[in-house]
């Protein structure tokens, strides 16, 4: 038995020193890495690959060295097309344009042509045509959830200094059904509803008073006014002005005029506030700006807050009625043909 010990420690000592060359290697070929010179064919075979290193360190040293070495290589690639371009001047090839995620859409049939009669006695005839009309001003009612939290209850009070004529009223366990109707005899145009979950805002109610429709969507990435960085100061009582982008299809059409109805028709422009709803692959991001002018040429922008994140979960006609209520417009994700993606807004 102590022979055969002997034998295997002599030949685990035999094994270690056979593996310093290649280790003595390894070391020498990662010197010449970072030094930006092409690894040596002794060091990696043709067909090596990086994973094949079993030294997690090591493995993690060569792949951060061969990736600085892919971003150098492909910055001096884009300085050197970048003077051919200067060189060629106007005879320089136009530039080719990046493949997007936005770009790369299937269009979608749904699209609202804005000359379509159709669409345009749809507009006449809905719900919000009396606001577009001119013959109602908003008036807007904001409330929680049952028993809410500070950040719901702090978001509420920052987001009805953004819409103006808007009142916060707490909830106090009063049922949505029984609260609609006070709405509407107190001559109350819109009802927001902020629901939270663990202490965080997680889902806003949008209803249109007295005849719908109600949107239901899912809140996420909500930021409060002292939570963003740069922020300016709180805003004035100013109109803001509002922008509406990408709400094209006839889904799309029909929340962006639910979002239009909650301000005023005449923005003032004196105050330099503008509320952004932008909508992009479905994702509809809420920002409150206001325009700095440096000087006659260059204008700014600084965000005032609150911002959130909306993701429409369902259209619903009519006021909330969560048993009996008919639905124009449901988000089913495992239904939803992805490839097509039907669902836009």
């Amino acid at each position: 038995m102590e022979k055969t010990g002997g034998s295997r420690k002599k030949g685990l000592k035999h094994k270690s020193a056979a593996e310093e060359p290649q280790e003595a290697a390894v070391v020498e070929d990662g010197a010449t890495e970072s030094g930006g010179r092409a690894p040596k064919a002794s060091a990696f075979p043709p067909g090596f690959s990086i994973s094949e290193i079993k030294n997690k360190q090591r493995r993690h040293l060569m792949f951060t060295r061969w990736k600085q070495q892919q971003r150098k290589e492909k910055l001096a690639a884009k300085k050197k097309l970048k003077k051919e371009r200067e060189a060629l001047g106007d005879k320089a090839p136009p530039k080719p344009i990046p493949k997007t995620i936005d770009n790369q859409r299937v269009y979608d049939e749904t699209t609202v042509d804005p000359n379509d009669e159709e669409v345009a006695y749809d507009e006449a005839t809905d719900e919000f045509a009396s606001y577009f009309n001119r013959q109602t001003s908003p008036k807007i009612l904001i409330t929680t959830s049952d028993r809410p939290h500070g950040r719901t209850v702090r978001l509420c009070e920052q987001l009805s200094t953004v819409i103006p004529n808007s009142h916060v009223y707490y909830r106090r366990g009063l049922a949505l059904k029984r609260i609609i109707p006070q709405c509407i005899s107190r001559d109350f145009t819109d009802l927001i509803v902020i629901n939270e979950d663990r202490k965080t805002p997680n889902g806003l109610i949008l209803s249109h008073l007295p005849n719908g429709p109600t949107a239901h969507f899912k809140m996420s990435s909500v930021r409060l006014r002292k939570e963003i960085k740069r922020r300016g100061k709180d805003p004035t009582e100013h109109v803001p002005e509002i922008i509406l982008n990408n709400f094209t299809t006839r889904l799309g059409h029909s929340v962006g005029r639910m979002f239009a109805s909650l301000f005023p028709h005449n923005p003032q422009f004196i105050g330099r506030q503008v509320a952004t709803f932008h909508n992009q692959r479905d994702y509809i991001f809420f920002r409150f700006h206001r325009y700095i002018f440096k000087s006659e040429k260059k204008v700014g922008i600084q965000e005032l807050g609150p911002r959130f994140t909306l993701k429409l979960r369902s259209l619903q006609k009519g006021t909330f009625d969560s048993k009996y209520g008919e639905y124009e417009w449901v988000h089913k994700p495992r239904e939803m043909d992805t490839s097509r993606r039907k669902f836009h807004l």
